[in-house]
């Protein structure tokens, strides 16, 4: 404790480390008392009410939405989308810069592509925001009409006003980003299911025997450190640095730092590198299936198609498995190119002990990237899945949604990249750091060549 109190001393010691983290803390507290802002022309304790009562026990897609919405999608918010639509944007421009060329150009370009794949970001969530907020227009009609008022001014207002409250939540995310502490985008996330977390422990506590609950509290801890286990496993591919002349004497990069820091040059691959992008995608395109099959009149396919949305069924947990599984092998794909990392090392005069340079080298990451994708895959299919595990156990279907899936993985991978970040501030200083057997790991960059 007395070690902990003074870390935090430290922490605030430090007058850039301390305007940051109250700056972040201030823009946070702003996205929420904007999230109960509601939009004009809706009834928000109907609009709460419907939506409770008409969910299903395992939750389906606007009730997973809603969590990372922190409830703002169920209170009819002007944050109602959230920062969803620009994480969509986003992805959408990073799977285009694996096979279009122009953007292929810009990713290469430094800083300056850097700022124009933003900008292109940028528009492409206004668009993507104006058909969601749309969309949500459209489903408060088909839903929820005794919550809403039905005139073409309350659409119009409603549309502009969601979408400018995408934009508005994409500047807080920069502005964090750049001025505060951690991933702006990401912290916005987090704080919407950080905010239910607290309410649904809370009811589990109501509803159980203190011992029930303690347990599941015991069970949710060990979840946790498994999954941080997950996010941060890594299989390191040592790598040395051919000769060079230093004055008149032949050395190597590797023996210059030191035999003891030469050991700990290597190319981190992730056991998961993908994050949690591929629960995102299996989780959406699961319902697909019930969507589809309820189009047809017909008892058996509408039978088929409710199995694929009980959430604790065995239909919608095997083919949420095998799309992750997918999933993870494709966006891993798209995230490491083995050529990439093989033509960086030889243009730094680094190379794999026992491999040639070059196409050998990138092969044989290749390899090593496969077989560690399997178990990544399987593992990550795992924690999507121990939600309805927990559910099928006997916790409750709110608390039940942070025992696994995203978020989890979400919290956890905000959590360590942010304290990397004060962790670095601190060493820099000369303070001790957050961990005295380590430095925190958080979500390095994949394949970058780490000393």
């Amino acid at each position: 404790m007395k070690d902990l109190i003074q870390t935090i001393r430290n922490i605030f010691s430090i007058s850039e480390l301390r305007d940051r983290i109250l700056y972040t803390l201030m823009l946070l507290l702003v996205f929420r008392l904007g999230s109960f802002i509601i939009l004009p022309g809706i009834d928000s304790s109907i609009l709460q009410d419907s939506f409770n009562s008409s969910r299903t026990a395992g939750g389906g897609v606007l009730d997973f939405f809603n969590i990372f919405l922190g409830g703002a999608f169920a209170r009819g918010s002007i944050f109602a989308l959230g920062i969803m639509p620009y994480i969509s944007a986003s992805i959408v421009v990073q799977l285009l810069g694996a096979v279009v060329p122009s953007i292929q150009k810009l990713r290469q370009e430094g800083d300056s592509g850097t700022k124009k794949l933003n900008q292109i970001t940028r528009y492409l969530s206004i668009i993507i925001g104006l058909a969601q907020s749309a969309s949500y227009v459209g489903y408060l009609k088909g839903q929820y009409p005794q919550a809403i008022t039905d005139s073409s001014f309350f659409i119009f207002t409603t549309v502009f006003l969601m979408t400018a409250g995408i934009m508005f939540l994409v500047w807080l995310g920069e502005r964090i980003t750049d001025n505060g502490i951690g991933n702006g985008t990401s912290l916005i996330i987090a704080i919407g299911i950080v905010s239910g977390f607290l309410p649904a422990l809370y009811s589990e506590f109501q509803a159980n025997k203190p011992m029930v609950f303690f347990i599941e509290v015991i069970l949710l801890a060990i979840v946790t450190m498994a999954v941080i286990a997950l996010t941060q496993a890594t299989r390191r591919i040592p790598i040395n640095y051919a000769r060079q002349m230093m004055g008149n004497r032949q050395t190597s990069i590797s023996k210059e730092v030191g035999m003891e820091d030469a050991a700990r040059q290597y190319i981190p691959l992730k056991m998961n590198s993908s994050g949690v992008m591929p629960i995102i995608f299996a989780q959406t395109l699961v319902m697909v299936p019930t969507y589809l099959l309820g189009l047809f009149d017909n008892s058996y396919l509408s039978a088929v198609g409710g199995a694929f949305n009980d959430q604790t069924g065995l239909a919608y947990n095997l083919f949420l498995v095998l799309l992750i599984v997918v999933f993870t092998y494709f966006y891993t794909a798209i995230a490491v190119n083995p050529n990439e990392i093989a033509d960086q090392l030889k243009r730094t005069g680094g190379f794999v002990p026992g491999i040639k340079p070059g196409k050998n080298t990138a092969d044989y990451i290749d390899s090593i990237l496969n077989k560690i994708t399997l178990p990544g895959s399987l593992s990550l299919a795992l924690v999507a899945v121990l939600p309805a595990i927990a559910m099928i156990c006997g916790v409750s279907g709110n608390f039940s949604k942070f025992f696994g899936g995203t978020t989890i993985l979400i919290m956890i991978g905000v959590v360590l990249d942010t304290l990397q970040q004060i962790e670095s501030y601190l060493l820099n200083r000369h303070y001790d750091g957050l961990m005295k057997t380590g430095r925190v790991k958080g979500r390095e960059r994949t394949g970058a060549i780490a000393s």
